[in-house]
């Protein structure tokens, strides 16, 4: 892929965008694995569906699908539809077409984390103190209960396993077809988000302190980087997993992670200091771009080879909420809490 943030283009000009609003803030949003639909989850039960193609002007007008808020949404990793969770307690499968069918249901719980395995069709749910993952076959297993409730959840790489965090730190439970014990990695407080690293070798967490922990699987070894101004909430590595990319700060931060890794290193931090604090962060699915959504509206859009970005959608005071790539990363759907959704077409 090849965007080239220098061309004057970039600075003299937003890329082409279509926007929908509704009055209901958007709590995540996600491509289809075809890439031809974006998908946004909104706090009054809808998940509204988009053509990933910015000048299609349909647009889906879903009734809702959730009793309540929609939490999380993925794309569905088996077929072009998607995957949704609420604080109905239930999970759905969403088709292309916007008809959903029930997965699973608990009742008294909110399923506010999902996390998919595209290779293996699976997909892993929080539902309170519990982890679901449900197979391609449709197959529903319960791991926990844990100590508190589940704050994040992803698939290890080959997708034998998962991570649950939670207080106190995390576990890990085997899930394929050797079953082994927990294995649990202790951190005293509150972790607020998970990601396993895309080369499986590490899991890192933002918590309530304002810091990050990472854990180094093999070695059971771990590391603590603090100094943000706010909690951290969150995480995204890169494709190749030589950086880990966090919100929290003014300007682009990621932590190296090739070689040694970060220890006695700080992070690399790049771009223009935007107005506000990064709300979410997205490394690009191949390339060394990530993008950043600011608590005050702002989109941007970085290269850490170049050490550059540029704004992609101005401050309108409203905080990103969710951001997504398309499978091909040359599209970009974005939502914010005052329930505007975009989609934005970065080809030039």
């Amino acid at each position: 892929m090849k965007l080239d943030l220098g061309n004057p283009a970039w600075r003299s000009t937003l890329p082409p965008a279509r926007s929908v609003a509704s009055d209901a803030p958007v709590s995540a949003c996600a491509f289809s694995r075809d890439g031809k639909t974006a998908a946004f989850a909104l706090g009054d039960g809808r998940v509204r569906l988009l053509p990933a193609d910015v000048n299609n002007a349909a647009a889906e007008a879903q009734e809702p699908l959730h009793k309540g808020a929609v939490l999380s949404l993925i794309g569905d990793p088996l077929n072009d539809g998607f995957i949704s969770g609420g604080d109905d307690g239930r999970l759905l499968r969403i088709a292309a077409d916007g008809s959903a069918s029930e997965i699973a249901v608990q009742k008294g719980k909110w399923i506010d984390k999902l996390a998919p395995h595209r290779a293996n069709g699976t997909v892993a749910a929080s539902a309170g103190k519990m982890a679901l993952v449900v197979d391609k076959a449709g197959e529903v297993r319960e791991f926990g209960p844990h100590q508190s409730t589940v704050t994040g959840i992803d698939f290890s790489k080959d997708g034998s396993r998962i991570a649950c965090s939670h207080y106190d730190g995390i576990t890990i439970w085997s899930i394929g077809q050797v079953v082994l014990p927990p294995r649990r990695f202790g951190w005293r407080g509150s972790h607020v988000a998970l990601k396993w690293s895309t080369d499986g070798k590490f899991i890192a967490t933002g918590t309530q302190e304002n810091d990050i922990h990472v854990w180094r699987i093999a070695q059971a070894s771990d590391m603590r980087m603090a100094g943000y101004p706010a909690k951290v909430k969150s995480l995204s590595w890169s494709a190749d997993a030589r950086w880990l990319y966090t919100s929290s700060q003014p300007v682009f931060t990621a932590w190296p992670f090739a070689g040694k890794g970060p220890e006695g290193k700080p992070p690399l931090q790049f771009g223009e200091e935007g107005a506000g604090l990064i709300t979410v962060v997205a490394a690009h699915p191949s390339a060394e771009f990530v993008a950043g959504g600011y608590d005050s509206g702002e989109l941007q859009l970085g290269d850490i080879k170049m050490r550059r970005s540029v704004v992609l959608k101005m401050s309108d005071a409203s905080p990103v909420s969710a951001l997504a790539w398309s499978p091909d990363g040359f599209r970009l759907a974005i939502g914010n809490e005052n329930g505007d959704m975009l989609v934005i077409d970065l080809r030039r």
